[in-house]
């Protein structure tokens, strides 16, 4: 949203509830005062940028809404305004009240508690949002779904076999994500399930964790099992979209929580939630498809495999590490293969 109160104008970021997450100052309309205005601050009005802190110190006109272009990043976790085609501000996934970051704006001269100098990142953000706008480009596309989903279930079918059924685990948001359903095979006694389209987007956060975001950005979940394939399909309408939901990540050896009551579980057995591992085979049970070599947007997508676990060892992995608890499973000879 960005606010004008013919005295200044800012910017803000909130999520889904309304709750501001980050806002910063876009521009005086007045001549700046030499230091902060502390009582409109807690007037709870957007701040007036001191005139050693900003480019025009005499102020600049009201932003024309016809000229101004929202960005948003291609993991929804961080947005770019523009101004007849440049930047004028950016609020990435790692600002918010609570880091000391506000965002960046170009008219702001240094790091102020309302705005961060743009021109000192842009040289990093600039193509962050050419990417972004490519993205959405590209997702807008006639075709653009149709043709991602092909690519996923040709790789699908040639690291496989044939599928059977296909859901939609998407419902109306985005991403759109289906899962797909690999039925046993004389060489493979179980079925797999694999979501199609977590990869066609980014995942949140992933910067604020991990140097190479190329390397975990794009997943794709799946499921070995024995069970019934309609009743396990159901993990993925909680977990496809979990990510961006939830402004999260899956990485390998990630756990999370199942949000309802234990006997709603999808996949039975009084488990209370899942770990997603890269490497299943750590685990007891036949070797697991090699399911590597797809890739989208230049970045290689990775297949991370769910496995179900009870709230005890969801918090065992939190207190000492995924690590502890695959070797606790592995000592149970627990398989990755989830069966009745």
């Amino acid at each position: 949203m960005i606010e004008y109160d013919g005295v200044t104008t800012a910017a803000y970021f909130s999520d889904d509830r309304g709750e501001v997450v980050a806002a910063a100052w876009l521009a005086n309309h007045q001549p700046a005062p030499p230091a902060a205005d502390q009582a409109r601050i807690e007037a709870g009005q957007a701040p007036v940028m001191p005139a050693p802190h900003t480019k025009h110190p005499q102020g600049r006109p009201p932003l024309d809404p016809n000229v101004l272009e929202v960005v948003w990043f291609e993991e929804g976790d961080g947005v770019a305004l523009l101004e007849a085609g440049q930047i004028l501000a950016v609020i990435p996934g790692w600002a918010g009240a609570s880091r000391g970051m506000p965002g960046y704006c170009r008219d702001a001269v240094g790091q102020t508690p309302f705005a961060w100098s743009l021109d000192d990142a842009l040289e990093g953000l600039r193509p962050r949002v050419e990417q972004a706008r490519a993205y959405w480009h590209w997702r807008g596309g006639e075709g653009a779904w149709g043709g991602f989903q092909q690519a996923v279930l040709g790789h699908l079918l040639n690291r496989l076999g044939p599928g059977a059924h296909y859901w939609d685990a998407g419902g109306d948001r985005l991403p759109m994500i289906g899962v797909t359903e690999r039925p046993p095979t004389n060489d493979r006694p179980y079925s797999v399930l694999s979501t199609v389209g977590m990869s066609s987007q980014r995942m949140p956060v992933v910067e604020q964790y991990v140097d190479d975001v190329s390397q975990y950005g794009r997943i794709e979940l799946a499921l070995a099992s024995t069970l019934p394939s309609q009743n396990a399909a159901r993990i993925f309408l909680w977990l496809a979209q979990y990510p961006w939901r939830a402004v999260t990540w899956f990485g390998p050896g990630h756990s999370v929580k199942w949000y309802h009551q234990p006997d709603t579980f999808p996949l039975g057995g009084g488990y209370e939630g899942v770990l997603v591992l890269s490497d299943p085979d750590r685990l007891p049970g036949p070797q697991a498809p090699d399911l590597s070599g797809f890739s989208f947007g230049g970045d290689p997508v990775h297949w991370l495999w769910v496995l179900p676990i009870t709230e005890e060892e969801r918090r065992l992995a939190k207190e000492r590490g995924s690590a502890s608890l695959v070797n606790h499973l592995a000592a149970q000879s627990r398989s990755w293969i989830v069966s009745g």
